[in-house]
């Protein structure tokens, strides 16, 4: 069973809506970071259809999640629902894939003295044990590189800086080509979406889990401290989770952000500041 010690959500702007939500129920725990395509009108939510797919998961997660016995069964059933809600009201232009949430998530059970660790896309689980050692699952830092990597490009094509790049048409352009692209292949990404194939493709990462190990959850937002800001790395951010709280370590990111970098040119990116959330649980 988990302790939550500690969570975090702040917005990356304070004027939108918050696309982060985490949450524990008994021995599962999750973080969600859902987007949507930039302009898409909600239908489901005041702001964002975003938002609403990481309420509506999370919700559903902390009912379901107590009773569940496979990952990738209980997130299928989420995804489930989740159509089922979204079809109902959604008109047949919404039907296309193009314009759904989409989301990363990082999901864990503990199992005895051990965690299974269940990822879709950027969002991270830090586990560090009780002699101290520290383990990083999931793809984050594999995905931040190729994102830097791209935002350089399209910073440097554009001349736009991170508060004005998500208006740009180059990055309309690539991020639109993406998609259609992920919808030509007839496959279902591997991400929390509406498409249920999708729990398939969760990875599945397993690691030791002895009575006082520590988990954190980062969404994107929360880990560039770690693979995009280099200011801590993967062991120094939980001893900081632990020592300071997660709403230092939070503020620490937009400290980086809107004093350090606000042009984006140490630490290309797509967004000023990104939703940042973070669960710190014990076993």
């Amino acid at each position: 069973m988990f302790t939550v010690l500690d969570r975090v959500s702040l917005p990356g702007d304070p004027a939108k809506a918050n696309e982060d939500t985490c949450g524990a129920s008994g021995d599962w725990a999750w973080i969600i970071d859902t987007s949507i395509f930039p302009g898409t009108k909600p239908i489901m939510h005041p702001k964002s259809d975003a938002t609403w797919l990481a309420h509506f998961a999370n919700e559903r997660l902390s009912n379901l999640a107590p009773s569940a016995t496979d990952g990738h069964a209980l997130v299928r059933h989420v995804i489930e629902e989740a159509r089922m809600a979204f079809m109902a009201v959604a008109p047949e232009a919404r039907h296309d894939f193009v314009t759904w949430p989409l989301g990363a998530m990082t999901l864990v059970r503990r199992r005895g003295e051990v965690v299974d660790v269940w990822t879709f896309a950027d969002t991270t689980a830090f586990i560090r044990h009780p002699d101290g050692t520290v383990l990083t699952l999931g793809e984050g830092p594999e995905l931040r590189d190729l994102e830097a990597a791209k935002a350089a490009e399209l910073l440097a094509e554009t001349g736009a800086g991170p508060t004005a790049i998500l208006d740009e048409p180059a990055f309309l352009a690539w991020l639109g080509g993406r998609r259609e692209r992920q919808k030509a292949s007839g496959k279902a990404p591997a991400l929390l979406s509406l498409d249920p194939r999708a729990a398939d493709k969760l990875r599945h990462d397993t690691a030791p889990c002895p009575d006082g190990t520590v988990i954190l959850l980062a969404s994107d937002g929360f880990s560039a401290l770690v693979d995009l800001y280099r200011h801590w790395d993967a062991r120094g951010l939980v001893e900081a989770a632990l020592a300071t709280g997660l709403e230092a370590l939070a503020h620490k990111a937009r400290e980086i952000e809107t004093e350090r970098d606000p042009a984006g040119k140490l630490y290309p990116r797509f967004k000023l500041s990104d939703d940042t959330t973070a669960l710190l649980l014990r076993a």
